[in-house]
């Protein structure tokens, strides 16, 4: 197996001038980014534009398993984008699987939008001209050696912004992130199902993917408690793991009046049909929030530990509620902006630090 060159972006950086254009564009490329489901949708707004940039380009995108469920079930034909499963679960049996499959399969370019160091290994049997990496700000655990191109850092922290970095760096003309989605008819059905039509909707997703980043289960109670005073549908949503059910049970017990409660009962592309039919989210640092940010539904994001301005609901970082700058200040005594990009909080119960009428408040500027 011919592998790509390793450690060439020691002697090659990323620069200002675009790999390809219009005149001279690329025939295939390689989209390496694997999860989570945020990044993903993230992910998929620059794929698209790619695509519909480059529309003669063959495209190939490897995703997680879990990933592949959302997008095989939201993407539409047009704009075609191949993609390739790699679970993780399967170790190095997975990964010289993936290196089979694609062997005979050289790219113009790989895009490796993944910093982690499972996806620069899978990076060593794809056969690429360029394999672009991110810049010297984001790029972490060893990318920086199994690239030889990087992207240039963009001045605004967020993670899709970081994404748009690798589409101008394939000459991709500058662009405001769009989704086009395709929602079957089931899926559509099925949202319906948990939805009132002649009252506003609010889905309270109680869960993120660490414990430690979800807000207080009475306070979730109390927020759809004062929902319901003013006429509004509360609707709970989650997987079917079983911490995201208890919590939504808990949050049931709490409650005073009748709640929807969906947790576990919608799949990925169910769940994104039932945000999009939602007139508002609230949701902490979780897949969910971003969902909604893809179909146009307006979110309240809660954060705490992550900077919201790299991992905030991109189109709604103006109604997110957040107390990460002033814990920032506490424990590094420092401003965000002078602190490393992907700088996490290490403090205990920050999440209990917004209050109920903090979210209240938003969601009246909102129009509640």
């Amino acid at each position: 197996m011919q592998y790509a060159p390793v450690l060439m972006n020691l002697a090659i950086k990323g620069s200002i001038m675009s790999l390809f254009s219009p005149k001279h564009p690329p025939k295939s490329l390689c989209i390496l980014r694997l999860s989570a489901i945020g990044d993903i949708t993230h992910a998929l707004a620059v794929v698209q534009e790619i695509a519909r940039f480059y529309p003669a380009c063959q495209i190939t995108w490897i995703v997680g398993k879990v990933e592949y469920a959302l997008l095989s079930q939201v993407m539409p034909e047009n704009p075609p984008i191949d993609l390739v499963i790699f679970d993780k679960k399967t170790g190095w049996r997975g990964v010289f699987a993936l290196w089979k499959q694609l062997k005979n399969q050289p790219f113009d370019a790989l895009l490796n939008m993944q910093t982690a160091f499972r996806a620069s290994i899978l990076s060593l049997g794809i056969k690429a001209k360029y394999k672009i990496g991110f810049g010297k700000k984001r790029s972490r655990e060893g990318q920086c050696f199994f690239v030889n191109q990087r992207v240039n850092d963009p001045d605004n922290p967020h993670v899709l912004d970081g994404f748009i970095a690798f589409a101008e760096k394939i000459g991709v003309a500058k662009f405001t992130p769009h989704w086009q989605l395709n929602l079957s008819l089931p899926a559509q059905q099925k949202a319906k199902t948990f939805i009132q039509p002649n009252q506003r909707n609010l889905i309270i997703s109680p869960c993120s993917s660490k414990a430690e980043k979800d807000w207080l289960i009475e306070r979730y109670a109390e927020l759809a408690n004062v929902a319901t005073q003013q006429g509004i549908n509360v609707i709970l949503c989650g997987s079917p793991a079983s911490r995201e059910m208890e919590i939504c049970q808990k949050i049931t017990a709490l409650y005073d009046n009748q709640i929807t409660n969906a947790c576990g009962k919608t799949n990925l592309a169910e769940l994104t049909a039932l945000i999009q039919q939602a007139d508002l989210v609230i949701a902490p640092d979780s897949g969910p929030a971003h969902i909604a940010t893809m179909v146009g539904t307006p979110v309240i994001g809660l954060y705490a530990y992550h900077n919201p301005w790299r991992t905030g609901p991109y189109h709604n970082l103006d109604n997110v509620i957040s107390v990460y700058e002033q814990n920032a200040l506490k424990e590094f005594h420092k401003p965000s902006q002078e602190l490393p990009w992907a700088t996490k909080l290490s403090g205990k119960n920050l999440m209990a630090e917004i209050e109920v009428k903090d979210v209240v408040n938003e969601m009246r500027k909102l129009g509640f």
